[in-house]
């Protein structure tokens, strides 16, 4: 059977360390690796994407591989072929599949109807290759990751409820602040709170993320409205503790959920953490394709 990377959930805490010390690894001498050579990794956007696509094609390229880059209008997809179908056709000519899509159930498909890995790129449930970065990030800043707390600030999206998952298997505590009715449920095992104040103390890192998401544009004044409180800046920083670093997973909208001084500050991680989705992307890469 092929391994997937869905949600995170698939790995347990050793092999969440171990893929995150071949990351660090592989961002010592980036092209060590040919474990991709001869092989060919199709990667479909049907949402728009910077990051995502910049380092899973580099990091593929730089593992020996070829990434095929497929919109989602020009498959068969987007006139209605069963994705039962897209699957088989998929695992007759490429070798592992990412997906960077809305619904959660179109990974599940992919990967039940398939014969080839499915890896999660980004759905609106889990945003899991951005927490794996996360966590490389956490674990060069503080050479550990077990006893760190991690303070998220703002909405309890996929963002959020990916660090609750894999910072709680690395050992993470993940306290997350949002505004009534843009809670996290409590069942994907952060501590749960109102006040960002209260989050932040004591904190390593305080990370934030967009108050409008892709496919939140109609209600983008009442969200605005609700997060007016939970901007990341110097003021709110300053709670955590004297070496704690500020974390987004980007795009920024400045003046927003962070203010210029943190975003571009001397406190921030953010420009290590957008590089580092590609190296521990790559790491995964080798554990779904060993």
């Amino acid at each position: 059977m092929p391994r997937h990377f869905l949600t995170g959930a698939e790995l347990d805490r050793g092999q969440l360390a171990a893929l995150l010390h071949r990351a660090a690894e592989l961002k010592a001498a980036p092209r060590s690796s040919t474990a991709l050579a001869g092989r060919t990794v199709a990667l479909v956007f049907e949402k728009p994407s910077t990051r995502t696509r910049l380092s899973f094609e580099v990091g593929v390229l730089e593992l020996g591989g070829h990434p095929l880059i497929l919109r989602s209008d020009e498959l068969q997809l987007a006139r209605g072929e069963p994705l039962r179908d897209t699957a088989l056709v998929l695992s007759r000519h490429v070798d592992a599949v990412g997906v960077r899509t809305g619904p959660q159930a179109t990974l599940d498909t992919l990967a039940a109807e398939g014969q080839i890995p499915v890896f999660n790129m980004l759905t609106a449930q889990h945003h899991p290759c951005q927490a794996l970065a996360d966590l490389l990030t956490l674990r060069e800043a503080f050479g550990t990751l077990e006893g760190l707390r991690l303070a998220y600030v703002g909405d309890g999206n996929n963002v959020a409820r990916s660090l609750a998952l894999l910072g709680g298997l690395a050992g993470v505590e993940v306290v997350v602040a949002s505004p009534e009715g843009y809670e996290l449920e409590a069942e994907a095992g952060a501590l749960l709170v109102r006040d960002p104040a209260q989050a932040v103390r004591g904190a390593h890192a305080v990370y934030t993320d967009v108050w409008v998401s892709m496919g939140d544009e109609e209600t983008a004044a009442a969200r605005r409205a609700a997060f007016a409180g939970y901007r990341v800046d110097g003021a709110l920083l300053a709670l955590a503790r004297p070496d704690a670093i500020a974390l987004h997973d980007l795009p920024a909208h400045v003046g927003e959920e962070i203010t210029a001084e943190v975003l571009y500050g001397p406190r921030q991680r953010i420009w290590d953490q957008a590089e580092n989705r590609r190296h521990a992307q790559k790491a995964l890469l080798e554990w779904l394709l060993p």
